[in-house]
């Protein structure tokens, strides 16, 4: 049978692994960092309706530029941003795969600061954009000093700040994404995924005014427990957009996906409800844990990243045989696990509690 090993991979991507996260169909699954909460009848309603009207057009091409959506998330963002400033693909990996593209490539660069989301560099060696990996301090929070003292050093093509960030939780400030845009002369994403659940921090979109080379990415697959209709976001500088249009492939969100999104939008405020209970499940998480002496990060997510395990992987298999599925990132000694509803999140406390000090030994 042939393998990868037989293949004429470009050099860049031999010896790698697709990502990929386990998808066991467990009871209690927080692995992926999805909203557990279901969507509100009502709304499931109206989207139904939606795809209903949205079918009885799919023998034509649906809408190339998808401008109504566009107004859409315009709307819903605020801060005086028009439809020509939004741009949307099939999940914020393929938003951020398509900035790569257009300002990434052969020559260029691509700096983040570790740990961060997985797929970064993967995204990188997809596009044949160098990777520049930079540790985060101890508490992993970003100061604007470590940010500017990075991308002068390295003169990145591309950086990205993630706040709040995956898998930390660590949010981020908006005094280290105004230092990092005057810092280098790229392109700067701020990664906005889990905004939604930081309510403590303003977003980026604030500063966007005046900044033409800043791009803030945000999804709807978290706070709009939408992660199964995959659709993505970004806002920018309409010139940037003009550059991912580029890049993009034609058609590239079904008429279904635009008319799901567009309909989830209307009732962005019932379903952005379950926010205010997962940050409740979220801090009852983190105070139960540190109750049992771990060592719990500070979030502003809908997870949190939490230390102090013996072993991290005896601790994984263990809660996996309870029918509990978490994240192990491989952060010595350190496990991510996402708030769930309050029933998910009384079970994985009574099960951590169970294992005893330290969680499983190896």
């Amino acid at each position: 049978m042939t393998s990868l090993s037989d293949l004429p991979l470009r050099a860049n991507l031999v010896g790698k692994e697709p990502y990929g996260a386990p998808q066991d169909p467990v009871p209690v699954s927080l692995n992926v960092n999805e909203n557990t909460h279901p969507l509100p009848e009502d709304v499931i309603e109206d989207i139904i309706a939606s795809l209903g009207d949205a079918v009885r057009g799919v023998n034509r091409y649906p809408d190339r530029e998808f401008m109504g959506l566009r107004e859409d998330l315009a709307r819903y963002l605020g801060h005086g941003l028009t439809a020509e400033q939004l741009w949307a693909a099939n999940g914020s990996n393929e938003v951020l795969q398509q900035v790569l593209q257009a300002f990434g490539g052969p020559g260029r660069s691509l700096l983040s600061f570790t740990p961060t989301y997985s797929m970064y560099p993967l995204l990188a060696g997809g596009t044949d954009t160098e990777w520049i990996p930079v540790a985060r301090p101890n508490d992993y929070a970003l100061t604007a000093e470590l940010v500017v003292e990075a991308l002068e050093e390295h003169k990145p093509s591309i950086a990205i700040l993630c706040g709040p960030n995956n898998p930390t939780g660590t949010s981020l400030d908006l005094d280290v994404v105004k230092a990092a845009y005057d810092a280098f002369d790229g392109i700067l994403v701020v990664d906005e995924a889990y905004h939604e659940f930081d309510s403590s921090h303003e977003s980026a979109l604030s500063l966007l005014p005046g900044r033409p080379r800043l791009l803030v990415s945000r999804t709807m697959s978290k706070a709009f427990a939408f992660a199964g209709v995959r659709l993505g976001y970004l806002a920018a500088d309409a010139a940037v957009v003009d550059a991912l249009r580029l890049v993009r492939l034609p058609y590239h969100l079904s008429a279904l996906t635009q008319a799901a999104a567009s309909a989830a939008l209307r009732h962005s405020a019932e379903m952005l409800r379950a926010v205010d209970d997962i940050r409740l499940q979220r801090d009852r998480l983190a105070a139960e844990l540190e109750g049992m002496g771990y060592l719990v990060h500070p979030s502003g997510a809908n997870f949190i990243l939490v230390g102090g395990f013996a072993s991290p992987e005896a601790t994984f298999e263990a809660l996996r045989a309870e029918g509990i599925l978490i994240r192990n990132l491989s952060i010595d000694g350190h496990l991510r696990l996402t708030a769930g509803t309050a029933d998910e999140t009384t079970q994985l406390i009574e099960a951590i509690r169970a294992l005893g000090p330290g969680g499983a030994k190896a």
